[in-house]
Order: C-alpha cells, then structure tokens, then sequence
C-alpha cells in the first residue's frame, strides 16, 4: 500500500481545519438561537448540545469542575482541538 503523500495529508489537515470551524460556528449560532430565544424560537436548555461533541475529550475531563464553569467549559472546548488541530498543521506540514 502507498503511503500517503505530504501534499494530500495537508489538504486533509486543511479540510478538517476548516470543516471543524465550521461546525463550531454552526454549534454556537445553534446555541445562541436556543439560548437567547433569537427569530422567535422558545429557550432550550439543550441548545447547546451540539457543542458538546466538538469538544470531546475535553468536556468528559471537566466532570469535577463547579457548575458555575461547566457552561464555559463545554462552549470553549471546541477552540482546544481547533488550536491542536492548527498546531499539528503549523509543526508537521510545510
């Protein structure tokens, strides 16, 4: 089997990148909808759902943090693997 090329494992890295910043931008304009009750939708507590699986394994690490943080936590945790994610660009590929 061929090992992947330099050229292709930074497009992937590249695509991810931005397909994860997507996402987060998605997840948090879902959760501003659902919090703050914008375009007339009723407040959801769950809104901000979506923002827990993109912080993963950051937001399972967090369990005995107070409560008053956990909020902070889960909406923040996505930026760790975005910056992760970014320096694993910066450092490997050209």
């Amino acid at each position: 089997m061929k090992a992947a090329s330099n050229s292709t494992m930074a497009r992937l890295l590249n695509i991810s990148f931005w397909v994860l910043i997507a996402l987060y931008a998605a997840a948090l304009f879902i959760w501003a909808v659902g919090t703050l009750g914008w375009f007339g939708q009723e407040r959801d507590p769950l809104s901000a759902l979506f923002l827990v699986p993109l912080g993963l394994p950051w937001t399972i690490f967090s369990t005995g943090a107070p409560d008053a943080v956990l909020p902070w936590i889960g909406g923040l945790a996505p930026i760790v693997n975005i910056a992760l994610l970014r320096w694993l660009m910066l450092r490997y590929l050209p």
